[in-house]
């Protein structure tokens, strides 16, 4: 008996690192201080910018989304998918992000699978301008099937103190705005798989693919878009829609007293939920709170500058809706 035997192979984890240090390489920014393989990841950040610097940080996974990536074969999005939804998490704060932290786990390391999912990573942090510094794989036979894996990882940033985005500003009147998100991002996957259990391959009529395929489009980062609009006071919160949908994320931020008024009808909704909704038979109200339905952010702005802010958006190519209101209770 050896530790191969006993289900874990050192090499395998050597020829892991080996394979994707030139690619975490592409990551680096210039606060980066140390190379991958070291005990901890260094960073030396640069708050010249800043007056009260604040860290923010976020921790996820991507859940059983990785169960669809397994069945298809298919590795590449589920990376991005992770360092998206994490950066999305701190950029509703108002912060940008510094650097990310993953955690792999497996029931066996395949070396190119796990490379193919580092390098979707690698392509999300160098789109987001984050740095990989760090990580741990681990493979851990009887904790997980042989070709089950799991993934999930940190990500910290940096917003000065005086422009946090809370929704402590939020009142009544104020204007909801929404983003589309590119499908189920990476919430509401046991529900969609048992819902679609056996039917990856199927090409549902209106998706550009089979299920599976439109189920693994990566979770989009909203960074890029809402970068611009730190620090404008007329941004009184901004929502990220996860687990819970859009009621429930967006609450998190509206203050004692107020709540949403939400025009469901007012934004075209993704193929792929109704298919869900009917091939399940779900409840609308499961629906809504299990799902995005379509809208990935919401920003909460000032009503008088609404209209502006949704010029702002379209000219910058980015669709955008008016999907409701802030009213009393």
């Amino acid at each position: 008996m050896d530790y191969k035997k006993a289900g874990v192979d050192i090499s395998a984890g050597e020829e892991f690192v080996r394979l994707i240090k030139p690619e975490v390489r592409k990551t680096f920014t210039p606060g980066v201080i140390t190379d991958i393989g070291a005990f901890g990841g260094f960073f030396q950040p640069d708050f010249s910018g800043y007056t009260r610097p604040v860290l923010v940080s976020s921790i996820d996974g991507v859940g059983t989304k990785l169960k669809i990536a397994i069945e298809l074969e298919r590795y590449d999005t589920v990376g991005s998918c992770l360092i998206n939804h994490c950066v999305n998490d701190i950029l509703v704060c108002g912060a940008r992000p510094l650097f990310f932290l993953d955690y792999y786990a497996c029931g066996r390391l395949t070396p190119s699978i796990a490379a193919a999912v580092v390098t979707g990573m690698v392509k999300a942090c160098r789109e987001n301008g984050c740095a990989l510094i760090g990580g741990e794989t681990a493979e851990m036979p009887g904790v997980y099937d042989v070709a089950d894996f799991d993934l999930a990882g940190t990500v910290v940033g940096v917003v000065d103190h005086e422009k946090i985005v809370n929704g402590s500003a939020i009142e009544a009147g104020d204007v909801l705005l929404g983003l589309p998100s590119t499908g189920l991002h990476t919430n509401g996957y046991s529900l969609a798989r048992k819902v679609l259990e056996g039917r990856m391959h199927e090409r549902f009529e209106g998706l550009d693919g089979s299920a599976g395929e439109e189920l693994l489009k990566v979770h989009r980062s909203y960074l890029k878009v809402i970068e611009p609009f730190f620090g404008s006071p007329e941004l009184r919160g901004l929502a990220h829609i996860t687990g819970g949908g859009l009621m429930g994320n967006t609450m998190r931020i509206v203050p004692e007293g107020l709540t949403l008024d939400v025009d469901w009808q007012a934004w075209p909704e993704p193929v792929i939920f109704d298919i869900i909704r009917r091939e399940g038979e779900v409840p609308e109200e499961d629906m809504r709170r299990t799902f995005n339905l379509g809208i990935g952010l919401v920003l909460v702005v000032e009503k008088s500058a609404a209209d502006g802010m949704m010029s702002r958006l379209k000219s910058n190519g980015e669709n955008a809706y008016i999907i409701g209101s802030i009213s009393k209770l």
